[in-house]
């Protein structure tokens, strides 16, 4: 079977690497797209440093999983205000990375609900024009600097939506290392373990392939080894650097697959019960697991060769990894009764991410 793999988004890697800000936006003029407690931790004056005049617009108020409500006047304002814009540079979390993709893509009248009717719809979209992205994340775990995906929330509505398009692929991917060092112990276990239900999911997926296979087990051997051993030393620059490697790896691996099960979970998880995203799409990585083993032979190869040969004895080195970092593992730790966990699974599995899982 031939193999294909392409990933278009330029990667600069390494302590300090922000700094390439500078050089590649010459000559381009600059929105920043940032987390509200980036100011505060010098990001936003050191950005301007090194951009100088070219930084004509700043959004700093991102939320997490963003919302409809909050979208709509930050994506007008955005169009309004800042449409000499070049390069929108995102520098944050998934949650930022997530709010520059969906501001970068203009439509004809300009106002986000043009964007939201064709999502909900699932009409083709060319954008009227569309910025370039830059993608700077500060946490180990969204990956969303290497993919074209952002995940749009509507908790009113109890929905949720997701953009991909050709233009929201980010131009560039910086990731330094050092601007992780001020992570908190709770974010960088959970964003750590949202870069491992990438790689997981990557490899129950129908999409999957030797190459993507690569970069998945790299990334989960490293994600067993290096985040207990960082969630202990969180000024370490080394396992900073070990896990942010690890998280890209993983990115690289779903860009081309997308997730699957354990993500099409997490939605309702995070909808209904409020549950953050890197534990709504890990807590169920070993009970998926058990569905995934013995669907194919060529996945259950790759399950092997990280977790041997025992698919009940892989199950728990998986549960006992993430109770040795603090997250529950079953579906009645998070308040999910039996027949809630059930239909919550059939819906799962409806759903296009679900649609992927190898045992669909």
């Amino acid at each position: 079977m031939t193999a294909y793999f392409s990933n278009p988004v330029r990667t600069c890697f390494g302590p300090g690497s922000l700094n390439e800000i500078s050089t590649l936006a010459a000559n381009k003029k600059v929105t920043l797209v940032t987390f509200p407690e980036a100011r505060g931790l010098g990001l936003v004056e050191r950005i301007g440093n090194l951009l100088g005049d070219r930084l004509i617009h700043v959004v700093e108020d991102v939320q997490p999983n963003p919302d409809v409500s909050y979208l709509k006047d930050v994506y007008e304002s955005f169009w309004q205000q800042a449409g000499q814009t070049d390069i929108v540079l995102t520098v944050g979390g998934g949650s930022a990375i997530d709010t520059a993709k969906a501001l970068i893509v203009g439509t004809q009248t300009g106002t986000f609900q043009e964007l939201l009717d064709l999502l909900s719809t699932g009409k083709a979209f060319t954008p009227v024009q569309a910025k370039s992205l830059i993608a700077v994340p500060t946490t180990a775990g969204t990956g969303s600097e290497v993919t074209p995906w952002a995940t749009i929330w509507d908790q009113q509505a109890q929905k949720k939506y997701s953009l991909h398009l050709e233009q929201t692929w980010p131009a560039v991917a910086i990731i330094d290392p050092e601007l992780m060092l001020t992570v908190p112990e709770k974010v960088t276990v959970s964003t750590g373990l949202d870069a491992l239900s990438h790689a997981l999911e990557s490899i129950w997926n129908v999409n999957a392939n030797p190459i993507s296979d690569t970069f998945a087990v790299s990334a989960i051997q490293d994600i067993l080894t290096y985040l207990p051993l960082l969630q202990k030393d969180l000024g370490n620059i080394q396992l900073r650097s070990k896990m942010a490697l690890a998280a890209l790896k993983a990115g690289m691996a779903f860009s081309n697959t997308k997730t699957a099960l354990a993500h099409s979970i997490s939605y309702e998880m995070t909808l209904r019960h409020g549950l953050p995203h890197g534990i709504a799409c890990s807590f169920t990585l070993p009970f998926v697991l058990g569905l995934a083993w013995g669907c194919d032979p060529s996945r259950d190869l790759v399950f092997e060769s990280l977790f041997g040969p025992d698919r009940k004895q892989a199950q728990a080195h998986l549960r006992d990894f993430l109770l040795s970092v603090g997250v529950k593992t079953e579906f009645e730790d998070y308040g999910v009764g039996p027949d809630e966990q059930a239909a919550m699974i059939t819906y799962a599995m409806q759903g296009a991410r679900g649609k992927n899982f190898i045992a669909a």
